[in-house]
């Protein structure tokens, strides 16, 4: 074991069974409830489009950094569907492409902001979303402004399928690179990399004695994390088939944030727990108490942070733990 393996904290198990077991139950309750319940294939949908945005805010934390802009790479990914469709309207292409947008738009954003911690890193991230979301504003001509644009019709693998066939496949879509980016967060924090991450958050000046970038392992995080939230804008912008700047602002950052805390930071799983959460209260809440769902979220939010400090996923690893799973 060299130097340097010593003094990273130690790996998780990547797949440990019941978060195996949890996975598979959890993608299966998804299909079955969109199967019972059509009307909620959107909701599910955009709720893992965010969850896997939120993966990468993920990422940060584990680094002990928070971005409070990082719904500007949402709004990338959405508005490269919207503008493209027209005339490329091939999913299965603007779907990387989105990524890729958003991961160099990362990497430019990223090589400044990785400089800085903390507070000073979480508010450049917002000062620089809310530039985007004013130039999405002010641009009219090009952006429609705050009217948006409406997405054009898309086509999958060439074929354009009805609206009930499109909403099944961007569900079925979404679920899949829900999976996908998930195992990838989950080998990527039990890797040396991923490890130095961690470092970060608790001994950065000793990672930089041996010899480990800081800002380069930092960097890496950040593009990952802005390609995660291309491709969920990319999935957000084809599922309401809208794109408004709306995606950029400082609210949406937050509610990502959001997510996060209520998800809980303890596994690739929990953004999605906290955005499934997080979309069907605010549905019901809205339906109930259409001028107070707001503060039926901030509850709920605050009732987790009292009495589950680790989110949902460290109350539901509590009480398996309590049964002895």
């Amino acid at each position: 074991m060299s130097a340097t393996d010593r003094a990273l904290p130690a790996p998780p198990r990547t797949m440990r069974v019941p978060e195996v077991v949890l996975a598979v139950l959890g993608a299966a309750a998804l299909v079955l409830v969109a199967f019972l319940a059509p009307w909620l294939k959107f909701v599910l949908t955009v709720a893992l489009a965010k969850g896997i945005a939120v993966l990468g805010i993920l990422l940060l934390l584990r680094a002990g950094q928070v971005s409070f802009g990082h719904s500007m790479f949402l709004a990338v990914g959405a508005y490269t569907v919207a503008f493209l469709a027209p005339a490329m309207p091939e999913a299965l292409l603007l779907l990387p492409l989105g990524a890729l947008l958003a991961g160099i738009l990362g990497l430019v954003i990223g090589l400044f902001v990785v400089r800085y911690r903390d507070i000073f890193f979480g508010m450049l991230n917002l000062a620089l979303s809310m530039v985007l979301y004013s130039l999405l504003e002010k641009l009219y001509d090009l952006t429609k402004g705050t009217d948006g644009i409406r997405v054009a019709g898309l086509t999958f693998a060439g074929i354009t399928p009805d609206r009930e066939t499109q909403e099944w496949v961007m569900f079925g879509l979404a679920l899949v690179l829900a999976i996908g980016f998930g195992l990838l967060v989950r080998a990527y924090l039990a890797s040396p990399m991923g490890r130095a991450l961690a470092g970060i958050k608790t001994r950065e000046t000793r990672l930089e004695f041996m010899g480990v970038s800081a800002r380069r392992v930092l960097l890496f995080a950040y593009v990952m994390s802005a390609v995660m939230g291309g491709v969920g804008g990319t999935l957000v912008a084809m599922t309401t088939r809208h794109v408004t700047p709306q995606l950029a602002y400082w609210t949406s950052s937050g509610e990502l944030v959001f997510i996060a805390i209520l998800g809980g930071a303890g596994s690739a799983l929990g953004p999605f727990l906290g955005a499934t959460a997080f979309e069907l209260v605010r549905v019901y809440a809205a339906a109930a108490v259409a001028d107070a769902w707001q503060m039926i979220l901030g509850g709920v939010l605050l009732a987790v942070i009292l009495f589950a400090p680790g989110g949902l996923w460290g109350m539901l690893t509590s009480r398996l733990k309590g049964r002895g799973a």
